[in-house]
């Protein structure tokens, strides 16, 4: 019975921890204001979304879902995971699940936005995927890409005729948009190969193996950073498998690791409560002073500094 009193008391701890933890939000696409949702789908004009979830969107947060969002009018900012882009007409962002994002933008800002969760798309295709889009292929793509005017139109034309099809009721209706999502995915896939040609992570058995140390990182990353750990859960050794994510990332398979992990950090130094010392602590980190040396050797700055340097934007 005391055991028993014993587990109670750690899980409803443990429920306050994760509470306190998952301060950054998750929207759902339920969350959104539409009719039109069972499906796992979400579709709507940028200024109609951002007047209408206002309250929802207006702080940096996360989805669980793929998200897509194209700018036909208007500027600003668009952070994603504490990188920087520039917002003008064309630009185009691709956020996968999980990824943290906000933005500031001018009041003219237009265009349309479209989240879907990966089922969604997965279900409806025996042989395609999300990933294997060059966008959601890796974190270490980047997730955004610039339109010209002529590529622009046909784009928009697209993304258009889908929020169309979404808020009529018209037989075969899921079926079209998807096909439709499946055509702006390919024309903007191949607008952003154009762009990152050198920079891109792509396919391949390098990269199946990339990818799999990706999901073995975002699973153990709080509690595993030895290089050699990650490649024995690989069943192969650690020189083939700092080959791989060199000849992929230009970085060593510890740098990859070490970038998931101050990653974290930086997501909870601005959306928790908790000090550096306990941040530290729960990334697995028990000696604060080498990791405020780790992250100051990774972003020339201590936790301190980002901190308030971000509260001042």
């Amino acid at each position: 019975m005391l055991l028993y009193f014993k587990l109670l008391v750690h899980l409803h701890l443990l429920d306050i921890y994760n509470l306190r933890m998952n301060s950054i939000n998750i929207l759902d696409i339920s969350q959104f204001q539409s009719k039109n949702i069972e499906q796992g789908f979400y579709a709507n004009s940028l200024s109609a979304h951002i007047r209408d979830n206002k309250s929802l969107i207006t702080k940096p947060h996360k989805h669980n879902s793929y998200l897509y969002i194209l700018f036909t009018k208007g500027f600003g900012k668009h952070e994603i995971d504490f990188n920087t882009y520039d917002v003008k007409p064309g630009s185009c962002f691709m956020i996968a699940p999980g990824q943290t994002h906000h933005w500031k933008l001018s009041e003219d800002c237009d265009g349309y936005i479209l989240t879907h969760s990966r089922d969604f798309y997965d279900l409806h295709y025996i042989h395609n995927r999300m990933q294997q889009f060059p966008f959601f292929q890796s974190v270490h793509n980047l997730p955004f890409v610039n339109f010209n005017t002529n590529s622009l139109l046909e784009i928009v034309s697209l993304a258009k005729t889908v929020l169309t099809e979404y808020e009529a009721a018209n037989d075969f209706k899921y079926q079209k948009i998807i096909s439709l999502c499946d055509l702006i995915y390919i024309e903007t896939s191949r607008e952003f190969q154009k762009s990152n040609t050198s920079q891109l992570v792509n396919s391949g058995s390098y990269f199946q193996k990339f990818q799999q140390l990706e999901k073995l990182i975002e699973t153990y990353f709080l509690s595993e950073k030895s290089a050699a750990k990650y490649a024995q859960l690989m069943n192969i050794t650690s020189k083939h498998l700092n080959r791989i994510v060199k000849s992929i990332t230009g970085k060593t398979t510890s740098e990859v690791i070490s970038d998931r992990v101050l990653l974290e950090a930086k997501r909870k130094i601005i959306h928790s409560k908790q000090s550096f010392t306990q941040i530290a602590s729960d990334l697995g980190y028990d000696d604060y002073a080498y990791f405020s040396r780790l992250y100051k050797n990774k972003y020339n700055e201590t936790p301190s500094e980002f901190l308030k340097s971000y509260q001042s934007l």
